[in-house]
């Protein structure tokens, strides 16, 4: 990355400004703004997140506010309600409570004498949520939005459920902000009254996974605050980027369909991170096309923004699989809209282990089987889906799914004939199958993987199923065993490029452990050939690219916030088996070490553990675990939070067993345990 200290606008910062709320709440507000506006009033750009501004984002916070505030807008980063130095309790994401506040914030900032009265919104992750959420509801003067690894769909696209079927990353996440959220504020900004606010807190958390584990269906609570429910309710424009390894790499080209606003989307090849800090790379320009969007839509420059294609994607070409790549090659391709007309769904029968050439769409469909001797089982073991990696990978640890040909020794595979051209897909690959299971709760994984002629196989996209909510994820169902039934599997949104010699692979299984949690028992799932399919979509390799070979200028930003690595990180992916017990575990360890923040004399540590392990085959053994310690000290501050989430099952239960412990000078003041039970769901 380049830094970049001579900018158009000299800056001028405000650490700590509060921000009155209608119930007396008070927010805590970083300001980054030009000096000029004080007599030059300039839009402003909110971001508005949870992840505490003075310290845990503060390095990222000084790359890019400061950058955009020195191109003539007052940047303002602002901790939601119960997090960093705001006053209060987050007790849940995406809360009314929180897009009321969020509405408040910007009419603060329109009535600031520095701001023009326009505003803006930006973000990653939940920054990025906030503000589409927000954008739905049309404040006054908001004119735009810029927003990275997101969804539209709490519910279908985000990190609490799949296609149904419970994704650990919703215990993973629910850990997170179990910690963050009762983390206390900084003495040095809110004074004496840091002690209250902090046990306020402490008192009124429960751990996150428990409302999200109670409404396993869609219902209200995941509708509120998902904008696919009425894609009319937003108004502004809206850039939208994610990346094909992100969790988040479908609802950039959903919103590219379903709005009727100025867009533009912009998929690379990264984890979940903004595309300047884009792992794996090639990162790029981004706040330099951010700085000219907030340019033609806040400032009204005619700048060309909108020129050029809806869609710029980089089309990734085939790579041997690793749990982590610093560059993934490939190429940028552009689609003047979405859906595209250069893309064509192509449909591939699946037959005896083979997927077939394309099907004539002209012709009639094969009728179905006629008895269960056409059909293809297939039961898996829990080992299929430990080298998965994350549902959402953050590229440390290397989290990455790895070769998959150990977890097709447990999956009913499907390959091409070797191709004999190059081929490309853009966009959601899915199937489609004529099945039947013997269990009344089943789940189906489906993976796409480039197989080289070496053998070795990259998982290109995958999906799930949990095959009751095979027609209606707001009223599911319970299979009747035997019976037959048609169930579509989409497959996560990607940019890939198959070369001459390689084979296209489709792999199913009946667990997918532990990315996803497994059913209350194994099942027998027989998949009848013919009348199952593969759809992809096809981009023809001959279409023309529609963007420059270099369409982004290089990576910059301001120079970040000096710190000082007191004790090292650490990052651990590891995969155990116990072969006398068939114990198996996988551990995941993100340490951040100790990090002296200089500026205030800050010291901070964040160390994350989770655990899943099974025994043997059995399903109800499958338990989950999430601890975090989080500790800051200054002089004679010295605080430390622990908590810890344990998820475990039975066949008709799921069993949340947690702690909170809160420490200050070494001694514990505070301590609560909780032990829930909530019934399974048909899941």
């Amino acid at each position: 990355m380049r830094y970049v200290t001579n900018l158009p606008y000299a800056t001028k910062e405000e650490e700590h400004v509060t921000i009155p709320m209608s119930d007396g709440v008070l927010l805590s507000a970083h300001i980054w703004r030009p000096t000029s506006s004080d007599h030059e009033p300039v839009p402003a750009v909110l971001e508005y997140i949870p992840y505490r501004k003075r310290d845990l984002t503060a390095v990222r916070d000084s790359i890019h506010h400061p950058y955009i505030a020195g191109h003539g807008y007052a940047c303002v980063r602002v901790d939601l309600r119960g997090t960093g130095d705001s006053e209060g309790v987050l007790r849940d994401e995406y809360l009314e409570r929180e897009q009321a506040d969020a509405e408040e914030v910007l009419a603060w900032l329109a009535e600031q004498p520095w701001c023009d009265g326009g505003t803006g919104m930006m973000g990653i992750s939940w920054g990025a949520f906030a503000a589409l959420q927000v954008a739905a509801r049309r404040p006054a003067g908001l004119k735009a939005i810029v927003i990275a690894s997101f969804t539209d769909d709490r519910h279908a696209d985000d990190m609490h459920y799949m296609g149904g079927a419970l994704l650990s990353d919703s215990l993973a996440e629910a850990g997170t902000m179990f910690a963050y959220g009762t983390c206390p504020p900084d003495p040095a900004v809110v004074g004496d009254r840091w002690r209250e606010m902090w046990h306020e807190r402490l008192e009124h958390t429960e751990p996150w996974v428990l409302p999200w584990l109670r409404h396993q269906r869609r219902d209200d609570y995941w509708r509120h605050a998902s904008v696919c429910e009425d894609y009319s309710s937003v108004r502004c424009p809206v850039l939208a980027s994610s990346g094909w390894a992100d969790g988040y790499s479908n609802a950039v080209t959903r919103l590219l369909g379903h709005l009727d606003v100025p867009r533009k989307g912009l998929i690379g090849p990264w984890s979940h991170k903004f595309p300047h800090l884009g792992e794996p790379g090639p990162a790029i320009g981004y706040l330099q096309e951010v700085v000219r969007w907030w340019d033609h839509w806040l400032k009204g420059i005619d700048n060309g923004v909108m020129d050029g294609p809806m869609l710029r994607t980089w089309m990734q070409e085939s790579v041997p699989p690793s749990t982590a790549y610093e560059e993934r090659p490939g190429r940028w391709v552009g689609e003047p809209d979405w859906p595209s007309p250069h893309i064509r769904e192509v449909v591939h029968p699946l037959t005896r282990h083979t997927i077939e050439p394309p099907r004539d769409p002209a012709a009639p469909a094969d009728p179905a089987p006629a008895h269960d001797g056409d059909a293809m089982t297939v039961q898996s073991p829990l080992s299929v889906g430990q080298f998965a990696g994350k549902w959402a990978s953050y590229n440390a640890p290397p989290d990455l799914p790895y070769d998959q040909r150990e977890e097709d020794g447990g999956s009913l595979v499907f390959d091409s004939e070797p191709l004999t051209e190059p081929l490309e897909i853009l966009g959601s690959p899915s199937v489609e199958l004529d099945l039947s299971a013997d269990e009344p709760v089943a789940m189906v994984a489906a993976r796409l993987s480039d197989v080289s002629p070496d053998g070795a196989a990259t998982r290109v996209s995958y999906g799930l199923l949990n095959l009751t909510r095979r027609d209606s994820t707001e009223s599911p169902e319970p299979l009747e065993p035997g019976r037959r039934y048609r169930a579509t599997i989409p497959l996560n949104g990607v940019a890939q490029a198959f070369p001459p010699g390689h084979r296209i692979r489709l792999s199913l299984s009946t667990s997918y452990w532990p990315l996803a949690w497994p059913p209350p028992k194994p099942a027998l799932l027989s998949v009848h050939e013919g009348s199952s399919t593969l759809t992809l979509p096809v981009r023809p390799v001959d279409e023309p690219d529609e963007v420059p070979s270099a369409p982004f200028g290089e990576p910059e930003g301001t120079p970040p916030l000096v710190t000082s690595q007191i004790t090292p990180p650490e990052e651990r992916w590891e995969v155990k088996r116990d072969l006398v017990g068939y114990h198996a575990q996988l551990d995941i360890v993100k340490d951040r070490g100790t990090v002296r923040f200089e500026d205030i004399g800050l010291e901070a540590d964040r160390r994350a553990h989770e655990r899943y392990a099974t025994v043997a085959d059995d399903f109800t053994s499958a338990n989950g675990s999430s601890t975090w310690t989080m500790s800051f000290r200054r002089d004679d501050w010295d605080v430390r939070v622990v908590t810890h989430t344990q998820l475990s099952c039975d066949e008709t239960d799921f069993f949340v067993d947690a702690t909170l412990d809160a420490y200050e000078a070494g001694r514990r003041v505070f301590s609560r345990t909780w032990n829930e039970t909530v019934p399974r769901d048909l899941l």
